[in-house]
């Protein structure tokens, strides 16, 4: 299936004056890349954000486990690293502190993002009980804002946003860090496993408990 960023794409070379065979031709690079790579290398951080375009409304779907957790749409959100941070420079970047706060966009741009991709997703529920999510999160080297690495996340069950212990996603997030900084993990395994599935990124890399 191509990918729904495809026609944003094409859109863009239109307007700028390209011919059909043109965007044709972009618009399967931009369908083969993706399906022959494992997680897609996003823009990185900017001193200026600006607002993303989202999927059209309804062409994403969720998907739920067995005990009902929520899983974003391959299509939509196969997730999308920040080439700032490799392997390489993870202790200078993130594995040190601050770094993800000094990378991450504002709410005035995040808050428009959400509502634009709740309607992506046909998510008619409050958005304060919603997370807009990096799917692989900053702490592992997620891009901070390629609409392909973001998702508004429904509350798993048994999870009140909001209230007490951080949702399920956030503690395998921050058990996939420590592994990754401690040099247990390599940085590019931890973000492919959680980029497939969230529920099992521990076991994945071999560290089910976190340990």
């Amino acid at each position: 299936m191509k990918s729904l960023y495809v026609p944003l794409l094409c859109a863009a070379l239109l307007a700028a004056g390209c011919s059909s065979h043109a965007v044709k031709s972009a618009g399967q690079a931009v369908a083969s890349r993706s399906a022959s790579e494992s997680v897609v290398v996003g823009p990185g951080p900017s001193g200026n954000y600006t607002v993303q375009a989202q999927p059209a409304a309804g062409t994403c779907h969720y998907q739920y486990t067995a005990d009902k957790q929520p899983l974003p749409d391959p299509n939509c959100t196969p997730g999308a690293t920040n080439p700032k941070v490799t392997s390489a420079d993870e202790k200078q970047t993130i594995c040190a502190g601050g770094y993800t706060s000094s990378i991450r966009p504002t709410a005035s741009i995040t808050n428009r993002e959400k509502i634009a991709n709740a309607k992506s997703y046909g998510y008619t529920a409050s958005l304060h009980d919603a997370e807009y999510d990096h799917l692989i999160s900053l702490e592992l080297g997620g891009d901070p804002d390629d609409p392909r690495n973001l998702w508004v996340e429904p509350p798993s069950p048994g999870h009140k946003p909001g209230a007490g212990p951080n949702n399920p996603k956030d503690t395998v997030e921050n058990q996939l860090h420590s592994l990754v900084c401690s040099g247990k993990v390599p940085l590019a395994d931890a973000q492919d496993a959680i980029a497939a599935n969230w529920t099992t990124a521990l076991s994945v890399v071999g560290h089910p408990s976190g340990k």
